[in-house]
């Protein structure tokens, strides 16, 4: 079969395309043929092996896992001889942590892993993301910040991936949500339901009288440092990006002051916590209370060129891979 290789870190470049074995199924797992998968900016971090200290679970000089990617989508070819959830023709959905790549043909996943069946009315470019954008923003809003009905949340990078989930999930828990983005962007956040929309390139949002019970920075493009002057006491400000500074302010605030700065690895969760905050996932799927946007579509030849892309940070909602 046909897959994306990496074998050192680097640029875009490092991704191979390769001829390898296709795998087999074991006894508790299904093998599907992949039909898409995400290209994702956690994976365009693990390309770089940066942040560093993310070297000691995908490998210290090299990544562990020659496969690139986590989210995919597709069809059951055959089955494990213990799975009994699913059967062959399955349409599924979900996400390979440390383990198998999903940037390839196929793929085999455990049936009681991160699994799922396909919602019939959506495509399988718009699943193949769920477990990047949603589920880390559903992680950091419903069980970090904890956010409530009435609360005022405001979503920085609101039209990325976790941004465009968080507006949609924030609204959801009953927030009144505040979304952050360029010009170009505005009409389609406020479409996702942002009550009020700030475009960066003319406010600061730090400048403000408006003050906020959660401030959620999806791309880690602030601070907690200037955004705690916009948030209420016993505010919180949350970023899936985990700099040094950022490391010592959520350290400090756990400890010190009332409005505190937040942090969570979703990939680093137990396999049965992530697997809660999936199937409450898929029930706004089912129930069509959360939208996947697409922005763009690469074949498994372009990778690196999706790579390339998604390093330029303007992606707007989901890159994903079309594997024919």
């Amino acid at each position: 079969m046909k897959a994306i290789i990496i074998t050192r870190y680097g640029s875009p470049d490092v991704l191979k395309l390769t001829e390898i074995e296709k795998p087999t199924a074991k006894d508790n797992e299904v093998l599907l043929k992949v039909k898409s998968a995400s290209v994702t900016a956690a994976d365009t971090m693990m390309r770089k092996g940066k942040p560093l200290y993310g070297r000691l679970f995908i490998g210290l000089k090299k990544p562990k896992y020659p496969i690139i990617g986590t989210g995919f989508s597709g069809v059951i070819e055959k089955i494990g001889p213990a799975v009994t959830s699913f059967k062959v023709g399955d349409e599924v959905y979900g996400e390979s942590i440390f383990g198998a790549g999903t940037n390839a043909e196929y793929l085999c996943v455990p049936e009681d892993g991160m699994l799922a069946p396909k919602p019939e009315y959506l495509t399988h470019e718009e699943v193949a993301s769920v477990c990047d954008g949603p589920l880390t923003s559903w992680n950091f809003l419903k069980e970090i910040a904890k956010v409530k009905k009435g609360q005022k949340v405001l979503v920085y990078g609101a039209s990325g991936s976790l941004g465009t989930a968080a507006v949609q999930l924030a609204n959801h828990l009953g927030a009144e949500v505040t979304g952050v983005c360029g010009t170009s962007n505005m009409e389609m956040v406020q479409s996702l339901g942002a009550a009020y929309i700030i475009d960066y390139t003319q406010t600061d949002f730090t400048k403000t009288e408006k003050r906020y019970d959660v401030i959620f920075d999806t791309v880690g493009k602030t601070s907690f440092s200037k955004s705690k002057k916009v948030l209420v006491n016993k505010g919180s400000y949350l970023s899936p990006v985990l700099g040094t500074p950022l490391l010592f302010q959520v350290l400090w605030t756990s400890i010190f002051g009332t409005k505190k700065a937040l942090f969570s690895a979703t990939g680093l969760k137990t396999e049965k916590e992530l697997r809660k905050l999936f199937d409450e996932l898929n029930e706004l799927l089912e129930s069509r209370q959360l939208k996947m946007l697409i922005d763009k579509r690469f074949s498994l030849e372009q990778v690196p060129d999706a790579h390339r892309y998604v390093d330029t940070g303007r992606k707007k909602g989901n890159v994903v891979v079309q594997i024919r």
